[in-house]
């Protein structure tokens, strides 16, 4: 097995779907492992980290990780509270988050362990915990991380992890059509002139957001929705498919993997969603894989892109 891999443990955005119409692709929200060596990352903490957690109790190589979270809405850190090494003597665990201090970090994190919403607080942790903000970016050894803001409800990044010669970005809640669905709603508000500086400002803010997953050889990025249900759903801070398939094959992204699946989708939508993306990129003149991220799947960050 490599020492640098990429491995899902959670894929649903919103809620858990534990259906067993969902169990091909997974029920979990959000939780990605990254392996560089004997440094463990953790991207979010839905309850995907649960299993991940209870996987890292049978092994004794690693006491110490990394937990980086994108924002702290309930999906992204509900597994917290049964993440197993929190509460063992002998573990090491970093968070780091979106906040303006690590004392505002440590807060967004106990309080959802307080009552009445959880009945054992963050006080009952037993390992080393230390809370930091990401500042402009993060090393540790042979692996560099920066974060982008992305288009959601509240501050909330994404991350671009560059590991020895590998880019993996990490965008799991993030609406790509956000500026461009609300200047075309009301452009007739608008007039000529006005017009031109908002079609300039579309186009900046594209380019901005190709930035951050600029020729990503992983790219992990929000496809929630299916052009119907993004209609219904403008502003919620997701991204329809075709705006994530476009944007990664501008950006120049090696390999594409479809993330945040909405819990309403079963297997069989979420493959024919794949199968759409995929034929969306070959009418493009692309030969980006477009990948569905499935809990269990592994990427080997030695010879996969």
């Amino acid at each position: 097995m490599s020492d640098n891999y990429v491995r899902f443990w959670g894929v649903r955005g919103s809620y858990p779907a534990p259906f067993s119409t969902h169990m091909k692709v997974g029920g979990n929200t959000p939780c990605v492992e990254i392996r560089s060596g004997d440094q463990l990352f953790i991207l979010d903490a839905g309850t995907g980290i649960i299993p991940l957690g209870n996987a890292l109790m049978g092994q004794s190589e690693i006491r110490t990780v990394t937990i980086i979270l994108t924002h702290y809405h309930w999906d992204h850190i509900s597994g917290l509270p049964f993440f197993v090494p929190a509460f063992v003597p002998g573990w090491k665990i970093n968070i780091y988050g979106p906040a303006d201090s690590a004392s505002e970090l440590e807060f967004h994190i106990a309080q959802q362990m307080r009552a009445p919403y959880f009945p054992v607080e963050t006080e009952t942790w037993l390992a080393d915990i230390n809370y930091e903000t990401p500042g402009d970016s993060l090393k540790f050894d042979n692996v560099e991380v920066n974060h982008f803001t992305m288009h959601h409800p509240g501050l909330t990044y994404a991350y671009r992890l560059t590991i020895n010669d590998k880019i993996v970005v990490y965008a799991p809640d993030n609406e790509l059509a956000f500026i461009n669905q609300a200047i075309d709603d009301r452009k007739d508000e608008f007039d000529e002139h006005e017009q031109l500086l908002l079609e300039e400002m579309k186009e900046e803010q594209k380019w901005r957001g190709l930035e951050f997953m600029d020729k990503a050889d992983i790219l992990i990025h929000d496809a929630q929705y299916t052009p119907e249900d993004y209609a219904k759903k403008r502003g919620w801070g997701h991204s329809c498919y075709i705006e994530t398939v476009t944007s990664a094959i501008d950006a120049g992204v090696k390999g594409l993997y479809l993330f945040s699946h909405d819990p309403n989708y079963d297997d069989e939508k979420l493959e024919i969603l794949r199968d759409n993306a995929s034929e969306l990129a070959r009418q493009q003149n692309s030969k980006m894989p477009c990948s569905l991220a499935v809990e269990g799947v592994q990427i080997d960050l030695d010879t996969d892109t």
